[in-house]
C-alpha cells in the first residue's frame, strides 16, 4: 500500500467518525445536513474525485475535514 492510498483510507475513517459523532449526538428527531456539514461533504467528495494531483487532492480533504470538526464544535457548543 502506498501512501496516497494510506492517505485516503485515513481520510474516509475520520469521516467516518465524524459521521458517527454526528449520529450519536443527534439522540432526537433526525435534521437534515447543516450548511456547513454539507460543504464538508461536497469538499471531501471533491477531494476523492481529484485525487489523482495529490495536492488539491489532499487540500480538497484537508478543508473538508477541517470544516465537519467546526460544525460538530459549533452544534456542541449551542447545546
Amino acid at each position: 500500500m502506498d501512501t496516497y492510498q494510506a492517505y485516503i483510507i485515513i481520510s474516509v475513517l475520520v469521516f467516518a467518525i465524524i459521521a458517527l459523532l454526528l449520529y450519536f449526538t443527534n439522540r432526537g428527531k433526525p435534521k437534515g445536513l447543516s450548511k456547513l456539514a454539507a460543504l464538508s461533504f461536497a469538499f471531501i467528495i471533491a477531494g476523492i474525485v481529484f485525487g489523482e494531483d495529490r495536492r488539491i487532492g489532499y487540500t480538497l480533504l484537508g478543508v473538508g475535514i477541517l470544516l465537519a470538526v467546526a460544525d460538530i464544535y459549533s452544534r456542541l457548543a449551542s447545546k
